[in-house]
C-alpha cells in the first residue's frame, strides 16, 4: 500500500475541482492519491470511469455551444 494511499484511508481524500463541466458538473481530483470523481444525474459524486469521462465531454460541448449562441443571440439583439 502506497503511504498516500494509507493517508487518504486514514484522513480521507482531499478532493479539489480539476475541470467544471458545466455550471453543475464537475470533476474532481484528489491532491494525494489523484482518484478523480464526477458528478453524476443525480448530483452525487461518482468515480470518473471512460464512460463517464465520455459522457462529460459531450456534456462540455453541448453546454459551450449552446453558452456561445445564447451569447450572439443576446449581442445581435442589443445592436438593434
Amino acid at each position: 500500500m502506497t503511504p498516500t494511499k494509507l493517508y487518504c484511508d486514514f484522513f480521507g481524500h482531499n478532493y479539489q475541482v480539476s475541470k467544471r463541466v458545466t455550471n453543475h458538473v464537475n470533476e474532481y481530483t484528489c491532491k494525494c492519491c489523484k482518484k478523480q470523481l464526477t458528478t453524476n444525474s443525480n448530483g452525487k459524486l461518482t468515480e470518473l470511469t471512460p464512460k463517464f469521462q465520455e459522457i462529460n465531454q459531450a456534456l462540455e460541448r453541448i453546454y459551450n455551444n449552446r453558452t456561445m449562441r445564447l451569447k450572439q443571440k443576446s449581442l445581435s439583439s442589443s445592436i438593434y
